[in-house]
C-alpha cells in the first residue's frame, strides 16, 4: 500500500467507512474536512436498480436546484438569424451556427450546457459522438431543444441541470457547493432525490435507489441513510 498524504490521512478521521450517515451529519463532515484552494462541489452518487442496457428503464430527466447549483454554466446556443442576437442578449457565452458546428466537429468542448433551436438538430445531431458522451446534446425533453432561448438560457442559470443513468446503472451530479449553507445543501439534495424519484420507469421492479452517497470534490464518500430522505426511498 502506498504512502498516504497527511490530507487523506486527516480525511480518514473524520468518519466511520461501515457506516451509514443522515444528512446533516454527511453535510458537517464533508465541511470539517481540510480545505482546498478552491470552492468544491458537493455530489450526490446513487446505485440504480434498474438495468441500464434496457432502454425501457432508461433515466434521463431535469430538475431546478432551488438554490442554484453555485456554478457559472458556460452556455453555447446554435441558432439563426435573429435568434443569435437573442440568445447574446440572454446572456449565452457563444452563438451561432456553421462556424460553431465546425469548432464543436473539431473537439472543442469548452463549456457547460447547449442549446439548438429545432432547425438546427439536423446538423447538431451530427456531432453525437462528441456531445453525447458528455451529457451535452440537446434535448426537447431536457428543455434545451426549444424556440424560446431566453426561457432555457434563463433555467439554466438559475440552477435547472439534467440528470441521466450511465451505463454503469449510476447517477452522478453536482447539487452544489460546499460553501453553501448546510439548509441549502440539504434543499437541493432533497429536491434533486424527489426529482430521481418521479423519474423512475414504469418497468422499474424492485428497489429503485439501491444506495446513496454524499461526496465532494476532495472529499470521501459518505454513505446516506435512506430512511433519513424524503423522496429518497425505494
Amino acid at each position: 500500500m502506498g504512502h498516504l498524504s497527511k490530507r487523506i490521512r486527516e480525511i480518514a478521521k473524520k468518519y466511520d467507512k461501515t457506516k451509514v450517515y443522515n444528512m446533516r451529519d454527511a453535510i458537517a463532515i464533508l465541511k470539517s474536512c481540510p480545505t482546498v484552494k478552491f470552492d468544491q462541489s458537493v455530489e450526490v452518487s446513487l446505485k440504480m436498480g434498474v438495468d441500464p442496457r434496457k432502454s425501457d428503464q432508461a433515466i434521463r430527466a431535469t430538475v431546478s436546484l432551488p438554490n442554484g447549483t453555485g456554478k457559472q454554466v458556460r452556455i453555447l446556443v446554435f441558432a439563426k438569424g435573429e435568434k443569435v442576437q437573442e440568445a447574446l442578449a440572454a446572456g449565452a457565452n457563444y452563438a451561432g451556427n456553421e462556424d460553431l458546428l465546425e469548432k464543436v466537429g473539431g473537439g472543442w468542448t469548452d463549456f457547460d450546457a447547449v442549446i439548438a433551436t429545432p432547425e438546427m438538430m439536423r446538423e447538431v445531431g451530427k456531432l453525437g459522438k462528441i456531445l453525447g458522451p458528455r451529457g451535452l446534446m440537446p434535448t426537447p425533453k431536457a428543455g434545451t431543444v426549444t424556440t424560446d432561448i431566453s426561457k432555457a438560457i434563463q433555467e439554466l442559470q438559475g440552477g435547472k441541470i439534467e440528470f441521466r443513468l450511465d451505463k454503469h446503472g449510476l447517477i452522478n451530479s453536482a447539487v452544489g457547493k460546499l460553501s453553501f449553507d448546510d439548509e441549502k445543501i440539504e434543499q437541493n439534495i432533497r429536491a434533486f432525490l424527489i426529482a430521481v424519484q418521479k423519474a423512475k420507469p414504469p418497468t422499474a421492479r424492485g428497489q429503485y435507489i439501491k444506495s446513496l452517497a454524499l461526496s465532494s470534490t476532495m472529499g470521501p464518500g459518505i454513505k446516506l441513510d435512506q430512511r433519513d430522505l424524503e423522496g429518497g426511498s425505494a
